[in-house]
């Protein structure tokens, strides 16, 4: 016992090093990955202007780093593990779980002093300092992070926390090329390359997690590398409600408007939550409706059940070939005869035409696009570079503009406009507008063109549209009274909706 006590004491030296909680603590967590366990404590220190998130987490003397370093070299000369392109996730967790158990038969070998527990923990060390991105990995896990930046081997990891913002870890990555290495191994696994000639690259790992990464002298401190991190559980229109994104009674009208099949455009600022906010909406889709969707990187999420084909973009191959363009998944994607078409984002002239010209051929059409207000989104697409005609763009239904408040550190939907008129005098009409100063989002105007089109298309009245929301607004608050917030549970309560309108109304009202 006092044998593996030592041995354990070994392994182990050098991690007392956390913050009590009398160095002015703000939260403390556990994260888990595999089998290693991590504690979490974000502080404020003394002289530092933003608080420190301190990862507490297992760490090596020297001689069991040598000891680790001399099996990595012979595991990776014994399984023959090349940087393969384009590798799958389940190949992946393949050859991780390989990895693991030699890596452990080698560790017992070496060490047989050490208990079985922590031999599992060392191979897990191994594992993701060979096959993934070392310590970051274990940050990776930790769900209440949206960012996580490696500025340059000078410099601590920094963090995005969806509460608290900005924060700088006592993370660091111990050289320029570990960095280089991070990024070539992201690359290398997706088909991508990055280079002295070509030192920009924008990849994704294969949890689906967003990265972009560049290379000294482009980045003058040094290597950088950016991982935008992919929601595991998806948002869904109560996590709106419930965080005052958004109120019922937009819910509500937004619902009616995917029911119909509006086209909307869904705009906002750099992580003002567009591409989140699009994601919740297209639970309103009817179930019996395909959907197309086209992105750089997979960020929407709709419930398993829906009738959906995602598809995604490839970058060119190092040398220079394969590349598939959003524009030619837009133009594919008309031939796939589908009822709904989700583009990720609107970047060009070329993608907006083709966009246009599918909701003028009878597709209903949503996408994302960067602009602060409904007024702004107009002037972009019918300017310099995008430069839609003012005609085209009459087929838009409604915009709707998501903020960022970076002083609260909170996002509210901030206005939903319709476009009415025709011809060269389109006019916007705002429906509803967020007010800052008390954080409440106000009906401001009475729907025009989309009361209209809900006329002469459904035959619906303005007073049965005033009961359609009615309706509408008593489900959607029966499932924030709820706490449902799985995306495949409201999907399925949107989804009966439309199958027995009665039936679910009638079971909501007695419950």
């Amino acid at each position: 016992m006092a044998k593996a006590e030592e041995t354990r004491n070994r392994i182990y030296s050098g991690s007392n090093d956390i913050l009590s909680m009398a160095d002015g603590a703000i939260s403390e967590y556990d994260i888990k990955l595999d089998e290693l366990s991590a504690r979490v404590r974000i502080a404020r220190v003394e002289n530092e202007f933003i608080p420190i998130y301190h990862l507490y987490f297992p760490k090596t003397e020297k001689a069991t780093e040598a000891v680790l370093d001399s099996i990595r070299e012979r595991l990776l000369v014994e399984m023959a593990i090349a940087p393969e392109e384009n590798i799958t996730k389940e190949k992946m967790e393949e050859i991780r779980r390989e990895f693991h158990n030699r890596g452990m038969e080698m560790i017992m070998e070496e060490l047989p002093r050490i208990d079985e527990k922590d031999a599992h923990v060392l191979a897990e060390i191994l594992v993701h300092k060979s096959l993934g991105l070392g310590t970051i990995e274990i940050i990776l896990k930790d769900e209440n992070l949206e960012e996580i930046v490696i500025n340059s081997a000078k410099e601590p990891v920094y963090v995005y926390h969806r509460k608290m913002g900005w924060l700088k870890t006592n993370i660091t990555v111990p050289s320029e090329m570990e960095i280089y290495n991070y990024a070539a191994s992201i690359g290398r696994k997706v088909g991508m390359q990055i280079t002295n000639l070509t030192p920009l690259m924008d990849a994704y790992l294969s949890t689906g997690d967003r990265t972009n990464a560049t290379l000294f002298p482009v980045s003058s401190k040094g290597n950088t590398l950016t991982i935008r991190k992919f929601a595991k559980k998806p948002w869904t229109i109560v996590d709106f409600i419930s965080s005052k994104t958004l109120n019922e009674e937009v819910a509500a009208f937004l619902w009616t408007a995917l029911q119909y099949e509006m086209n909307a455009l869904i705009v906002g600022g750099t992580a003002s939550g567009k591409t989140s906010l699009l994601s919740v909406i297209m639970n309103f889709i009817p179930p019996n409706h395909r959907i197309v969707s086209i992105e750089d990187t997979r960020e929407i999420q709709l419930p398993d059940f829906l009738h959906w084909v995602p598809l995604t973009t490839r970058p060119k191959n190092p040398e220079g070939k394969g590349e598939i363009t959003m524009l030619d998944l837009m133009v594919n994607s008309l031939r796939m005869r589908p009822d709904r078409i989700i583009v990720g984002e609107i970047r060009r002239s070329r993608e907006a035409e083709v966009l246009f010209e599918a909701i003028h051929t009878g597709h209903s059409v949503y996408s994302t696009l960067h602009a602060n207000t409904a007024d702004e989104t107009t002037k972009r697409l019918t300017n310099p570079p995008i430069d839609i005609p003012v005609t085209m763009l009459g087929a838009l239904h409604l915009i709707g503009v998501m903020h960022r408040d970076r002083r609260r550190e909170i996002r509210r939907v901030f206005e939903i406009a319709e476009l009415s008129g025709s011809g060269n005098s389109l006019e916007l009409n705002p429906i509803f507008k967020w007010i800052p100063s008390t954080d409440e989002i106000i009906s401001l105007n009475k729907p025009s063109r989309i009361l209209d089109e809900l006329k002469l298309y459904a035959g619906m009245s303005y007073d049965d549209f005033l009961e359609d929301q009615k309706e509408k607004k008593s489900i959607i608050q029966w499932l924030v009274n709820k706490g449902i917030n799985d995306i495949n549970s409201i999907g399925r309560v949107v989804s009966e909706y439309y199958s027995n309108k009665k039936k679910v109304l009638e079971r909501i009202k007695k419950s």
